[in-house]
């Protein structure tokens, strides 16, 4: 039997299950770069039933999820900076499936969604010291900048702005 993976939109019922992943993926792929109280404290703010329902409703964020045979394994979201270029917020996937083409996929949606509605240009935030960066290089994005982002608790992301033409 083949696993069969299918992208679907997300909205308002799903805010559950972006939590759980949010959740159960994190801890995981921060644990080298981020302290455990930066990551508490990340998935409180962003990932918060009111958060969630802020980003999809107000800030424009569209949510797509991944599902492996109906086991949600990641979600993605993006949303207009201007007519032309969109911000991709989020690219999660569960770590024990890294490398299968989750990702990938979950990108080349974003992608095709942004295409559709005339956009031309896709940027992204990374952490620097983020492994998935070498993943984004290798999906086409350049490093355009770099920017420290003051999140409040005493945290800051120190990020690199990628971004790539579409």
């Amino acid at each position: 039997m083949s696993d069969t993976l299918v992208i679907r939109s997300a909205d308002l019922d799903d805010i559950p299950v972006i939590f759980e992943l949010a959740h159960s993926i994190w801890p995981e792929v921060y644990k080298e770069i981020l302290n455990p109280g930066q990551i508490t404290y990340m998935l409180d703010l962003n990932y918060n039933e009111q958060a969630l329902i802020a980003q999809m409703q107000e800030k424009g964020h569209r949510f797509i999820i991944a599902e492996i045979d109906l086991d949600e394994v990641g979600f993605a979201s993006y949303g207009p900076v201007s007519s032309s270029t969109w911000k991709l917020h989020k690219l999660y996937v569960k770590p024990n499936i890294h490398g299968k083409g989750i990702g990938r996929a979950l990108l080349e949606m974003v992608e095709q969604e942004v295409r559709s509605q005339f956009g031309s240009h896709l940027v992204l935030n990374v952490n620097k010291y983020n492994k998935a960066r070498g993943f984004y290089e290798a999906m086409g994005f350049e490093v355009e900048k770099e920017e420290v982002i003051d999140i409040g608790n005493g945290y800051v992301m120190d990020d690199f702005v990628m971004g790539k033409d579409i």
